[in-house]
Order: structure tokens, then C-alpha cells, then sequence
């Protein structure tokens, strides 16, 4: 099939469309497979994958997305969760209660709007090996969901674990079993996904256990060929951000060069192999193989995850591979999710707002045989009314793009001026930042002018707080830079003294404070432009001593002087301060070449010590597992990949254990 006559490919109109029992013919006699009751469907990422409940954004979907997906002629959400994440830290690992309130928000909205949701457990790092030991943390969490949903609808779905890696299927296969099992004590409704290992492959199906309950369906994911799928996917060992430009199916007069730093890879063995591996033919093979597992073994499957990843592939050959994919699984009666709804790998057009309205890729939707909304240009107009930023919740068309290594609640219930929650940054050091994305950028330029002000309220414990707040304008080219708008708060704007105080800035008194783009600065040029405003932040520019925290509440902008103290008690300084931090060291500090880095801490204690760029990337994985009580001490040698060493410049180096996170700034400098 030509890529011209991709493009036409007429919508598959499945609107309401239920998969309930597929009976079908094998050579022993006739059994029926009972195929999962769902057809297709979206992954919602970065919704509920956060570091701890606090973290979570619960405004970023709302009601009114599960409508539009519903629209598109999906009938399921895969909803991936960092549930390791989502305890109290304790050694039975309860779940936390602000969690499970805002799980069940969710399930409440699928089951009014009749969409099934997957729990999937996305407690993953794709570097990090999953741990023979991961059984016991398994149980204790899935019990506790079992029981908490056991008499909610059919339309939840538990996935145990998303990708296990590292470790043999034969080893993950007897866990599995043993979380089935609990949880099938508790709640024999339903149904429970589960896959292999390695990365949940399509060719690991076949090495699991034959288990006896019939209520299972088993998950894999599809990224074949994965040259095609990840190019310029900067997770993967090694980075593949270097290729772009990869054809599907196979053209030889398009194909690019091997970049050099990839020679004598396995990427470099993979592009050889593209004229056979990069065809439509090969795809159906390899989908093949989890549906003769299933034809073998007479059970239920189920593609969790397959995609394309946006930045450096074409859209035409994207499509044409989702094309490909999808009429297959569709073929061979496979229901499916598709990775993601937004982001990297979505459904809206590259570097768009990714309003539903406007932003949707059309081709990509004909080729997934989605339904397609009508869809109308899109044009900024100046903000003309004040807008609340945050208040209990971060508000419409706003999300979370906070960097750094200071832990950040947007949920914390001491005493908050009025509403239920504030918001709370504690443990934070020099250069983190609190982040208010607007999506799309907002046109403030009526309100600067028109007497606006940003209002708050904010308290905190140490006389020394110092932090910038300020408006960043839109990166328009590689000439321009995103530019400053801000102002200091300090001890002689508020009184640091544990009580809430209100501040109210003129937007007219900020002034421009210059540029940080492509980690460099820039001086500032009187460019900052208020007509496209991308964030509203609260950063820490200054040195930071330990144990400051600072809280917010009601951060809007508004023509209005009126806010008020309702709360006026002093709030008390959270246990977690009394307690003694872990110590953690690096030397030398600027490294060089190896460096010694070490922690030491009061007991024992699930660890992960990491290194993270100044934007809050992770970049490598220096420990993780059980350790203490007592010292620890590792030596690095400065490399992220084997041979690949980590660039110049400023990283944090980030210990989290289950109560506390500690940093450190990491400078590393040439050779």
C-alpha cells in the first residue's frame, strides 16, 4: 500500500461498539474465547504517574475530556499509576488517603460515563531492573485496592505491573501468580492483567504459567521496529535523540545515515536489518505471535501500549504505521490503548496546544479508524478579566511543570487560608522552581496595562526566605529567548512567621530580570513580551538554608485589592522536620573523572539515589533497593552510559528514601 493512499483511509465508525464473546473454530473442537468487553482506547500519561500523591494534578483531565475521548470512539482509558508511590511510606505500605480519593473521583467519572478504566500499576523505571523482591510490595498494595473496589462496577480492570524487565519471566511469572491469588481472595469479579517480562514482548507470552483463573487477560505492547517507533527517544541505552528521519514501511532513497555516535550499536545492526524489519509484513508476523499464544493457550489478549514517538519521525509514515498496526490487531479481534493521549507519542498535531477544538492530528485519527470532531483554527486574544492560578486545585488550562529536587504538595491541608488545601514547598534548594504552565499561553498585555495585580497569600518559617516570583514570555525562535517578568519576595514583603499574609504586586511593578536559555544567560534586553506569557513561577534564585518551608494559597491575578487573612493561627512545622535527614556527599565536587558519593543513614530504608538535570530530568540511577542503617559508599565514574561520559554542568545529585528527599548540587567540569 502506497503512503499517498494512507492518507485516505476513511474513518472506521465504531461509536458504542462492545467486544463481548468471540467463538471461533480450532482444530481440537469449538471454544469460546471471551474476548475483553472493550474495543479500543487511549493511555492518559502524566495524570496519575507522580512521585507522591501530593504531586498529583488532579485538574489536568477533567469530565469533559472523558467526553472527548468517548467522542473519538473509545470505550476504555488506560490510566498508569506510580502506585509504588502512592503509600504513606510505612512498612504495610498503605495507601494513601488523598490517593485513593482521587482514584475514586476517577472511577466515578468512568462509571457515569460507561468507560472502562485500567488501573495500571506504572511503578516503572525503564533503566532499573524490576526486583525479584517486588512481590511482597505487590500484595500489600493490590490487596488493599481489592478490597477498597471490590463492589464498584465491572468496568475497572487491575494491570499488576506495567514492563517487567530484568527478570526472567519464569521468576515474574510465579510473583504474578501470587498477587493474582491475593487478590482473588479478596475480589473474584475483576478481571486482572497480566504479561511477561520483558518489557510486557509479545515473544515472553509464551514462557508464563498457565494459570487456572479464567478471569485474566494478558497484556503485550507492540513498537516494532523500534528504530521506526523511538527515533530520537532520549531514554533509551543508547540515546537515540541523534536519529531522525527513519521511513515506515522501508524506502531506501529516504533512509538516513547511521549518526556516528550510534556506530557499532545495536541501532546501527537494527538499521542494517530495516529493509526486512521495516515492513508492514513483518509488523503482522510479529502481532502473530501473541495471537498463536492466545490460540494456543485460549485466552484473552490485549495490546496495552503501541505508538510512535512525535519529534523525529514524519507524520505521513506515522500514520501509515498506525494504520498498519491498528487493522491487524483489529483483524485478529485484539482490542487496544494506544500510547498516549497527550504528549510524545498523542493523538494532536506536533507542537500544538493540544486543545481538543483545534489540535487534533486528523490523519493519525483516519488511520487509528477514529471518529473525527469537527476542528477550528485557534487565535490567541488578550486576557481581559483576572484568572485564578491556584486554589485548592491548579486551575483550567494550567499544569504543573515544577522542577528541582524541593518536594512540592499541592494538597496540603495545614491550615489553609480558605478552601480545603494549599499548597506547601519544603526541602527545596537554589535554582528549584514552582511552575504554572498555561496551555495555550496566555495574552496579558490588556492587564498589564489595565492596573492587574498578582495576589496571594504566603507564610513561612525562617526569617532568610527569599524567592523570585515572576511571568516567563515564549521562546518564539532560536534569536529570542524566554524573558522575565518578576519580582523578590523577602522578609520585608511578608513576615516570616508562620502566619499567612497577603501580597499584592502590581503587574506594573515587575520589572525584567533577563533570560536562562540553552544554559546561558542573558542580560536583560527590554523584549519581555505580556501578549505571550507561557508560565507563571515561583523560584528559589537564592541560596537556600535547611529547612525552610513556604506555603501558598489563592494565587490569582485580579484587579481586586480585597483578599483577606481568614486563617490568622501559626501553623505548626510538619513532623518530617523534626526528624534527623540523611547526610549525603560528593567529592571531588566539581568531578572530573570518578567521584566518591555517599550517604549515611539513621536505619534501614528503601533508597534511590539519582542525578538529575537542573530541570529536573533524571538522568542516571547511582543506587537503589534496601539499605542502612549506616554508611553507604559508592564510586562513579562519571559516566551515564558505558563510555558515554555525563557533559558539563549543573545537575542535582537527589537521595530519596520512603520519608525524606536530600540534594545536593553536582558541578561537573571537563577533563
Amino acid at each position: 500500500m502506497s503512503k499517498a493512499s494512507a492518507k485516505s483511509f476513511s474513518a472506521f465508525k465504531n461509536a458504542g461498539r462492545l467486544l463481548t464473546c468471540l467463538c471461533f473454530l480450532l482444530l481440537t473442537g469449538l471454544y469460546a474465547i471471551c474476548q475483553a468487553p472493550f474495543s479500543r482506547g487511549v493511555n492518559l500519561t502524566g495524570w496519575f504517574q507522580a512521585d507522591n500523591p501530593g504531586q498529583i494534578q488532579l485538574t489536568k483531565y477533567s469530565r469533559q475530556d472523558l467526553i472527548n475521548i468517548k467522542s473519538l470512539g473509545c470505550d476504555v482509558i488506560r490510566l498508569p499509576v506510580n502506585l509504588h508511590s502512592m503509600t504513606l511510606g510505612d512498612p504495610s505500605n498503605t495507601l494513601d488517603p488523598l490517593f485513593v480519593k482521587f482514584l475514586d473521583s476517577v472511577i466515578d467519572l468512568c462509571e457515569e460515563l460507561n468507560i472502562y478504566l485500567i488501573l495500571d500499576n506504572h511503578s516503572f523505571d525503564p533503566v532499573i531492573d524490576t526486583s525479584p523482591d517486588v512481590g511482597s510490595i505487590l500484595k500489600a498494595i493490590w490487596s488493599q485496592i481489592a478490597m477498597h473496589l471490590k463492589d464498584r462496577t465491572d468496568l475497572i480492570l487491575f494491570e499488576i505491573l506495567n514492563e517487567p524487565h530484568g527478570i526472567t519471566t519464569s521468576r515474574w511469572g510465579a510473583i504474578q501468580g501470587e498477587v493474582i491469588a491475593e487478590i482473588r481472595a479478596i475480589d473474584t469479579k475483576h478481571t486482572i492483567i497480566v504479561g511477561g517480562s520483558g518489557y510486557n514482548s509479545y515473544d515472553e507470552l509464551k514462557n508464563l504459567p498457565v494459570y487456572t483463573d479464567a478471569n485474566l487477560l494478558y497484556t503485550f505492547h507492540f513498537y516494532d521496529p523500534f528504530v521506526f517507533t523511538h527515533q530520537g527517544a532520549s531514554w533509551t541505552t543508547p540515546s537515540m535523540e541523534p536519529l531522525a528521519g527513519v521511513p515506515f514501511p522501508f524506502d531506501q532513497a529516504e533512509m538516513p545515515a547511521c549518526p556516528a555516535s550510534l556506530k557499532g550499536t545495536w541501532i546501527e545492526s537494527n538499521l542494517n536489518n530495516y529493509p526486512s524489519d521495516g515492513t508492514v509484513a513483518r509488523v503482522q508476523q510479529l502481532i502473530d505471535i501473541a495471537v498463536n499464544f492466545r490460540d494456543s493457550r485460549n485466552v484473552n489478549i490485549f495490546c496495552g501500549e503501541f505508538g510512535v514517538y512525535i519529534p523525529n519521525s514524519g507524520n505521513t509514515d506515522r500514520s501509515y504505521w498506525y494504520n498498519a498496526v491498528r487493522q491487524y490487531l483489529d483483524e485478529k479481534n485484539i482490542p487496544w490503548t494506544i500510547w498516549d493521549y497527550q504528549g510524545g507519542f498523542g493523538l494532536f498535531n506536533k507542537n500544538s496546544n493540544e486543545l481538543f477544538d483545534h489540535d487534533l492530528n486528523i490523519t493519525l485519527l483516519q488511520s487509528l479508524g477514529l471518529n473525527i470532531p469537527p476542528q477550528t483554527p485557534f487565535v490567541i486574544t488578550p486576557e481581559t478579566n483576572g484568572f485564578l492560578i491556584y486554589s485548592d486545585f491548579i486551575c483550567d488550562q494550567i499544569s504543573d511543570g515544577s522542577y528541582g529536587t524541593g518536594k512540592i504538595n499541592f494538597y496540603s491541608t495545614d491550615l489553609p487560608n480558605n478552601g480545603i488545601y494549599n499548597l506547601l514547598w519544603q526541602d527545596f534548594g537554589q535554582y528549584n522552581a514552582i511552575v504554572f504552565r498555561f496551555k495555550p499561553f496566555k495574552d496579558l498585555s490588556k492587564l498589564a496595562a489595565g492596573g492587574y495585580a498578582v495576589d496571594f497569600m504566603v507564610r513561612g518559617n525562617k526569617p532568610d526566605i527569599k524567592f523570585d516570583i515572576r511571568f516567563v514570555d515564549t521562546k518564539t525562535d532560536e534569536q529570542d529567548h524566554p524573558w522575565r517578568m518578576g519580582i523578590t519576595i523577602d522578609g520585608t514583603v511578608a513576615e516570616w512567621d508562620r502566619k499567612w499574609h497577603h501580597v499584592h504586586i502590581p503587574l506594573s511593578d515587575l520589572y525584567e530580570k533577563g533570560s536562562w536559555d540553552n544554559n546561558s544567560w542573558y542580560d536583560p534586553e527590554g523584549k519581555f513580551d505580556w501578549s505571550a506569557v507561557e508560565r507563571f513561577e515561583i523560584s528559589s534564585e537564592f541560596p537556600v538554608s535547611s529547612g525552610q518551608y513556604v506555603w501558598f494559597d489563592n494565587i490569582h491575578v485580579t484587579n481586586l485589592d480585597t483578599a483577606q487573612v481568614r486563617e490568622d493561627r501559626v501553623v505548626n512545622v510538619s513532623e518530617v522536620s523534626e526528624q534527623a535527614l540523611p547526610s549525603l556527599m560528593i567529592a571531588p565536587n566539581p568531578v572530573r573523572g570518578h567521584a566518591t558519593v555517599a550517604y549515611e543513614l539513621a536505619g534501614e530504608d528503601h533508597v534511590d539515589l539519582s542525578i538529575f538535570s537542573l530541570t529536573g530530568l533524571k538522568i542516571l540511577t547511582l543506587d537503589k533497593g534496601v539499605r542502612g542503617p549506616g554508611l553507604t559508599i559508592l564510586t562513579w565514574n562519571g559516566c551515564i552510559d558505558p563510555g558515554k561520559r555525563i557533559g558539563q554542568g549543573m545537575y542535582f545529585c537527589v537521595l530519596t528514601t520512603s520519608r525524606f528527599k536530600v540534594s545536593c548540587k553536582l558541578l561537573v567540569a571537563g577533563n
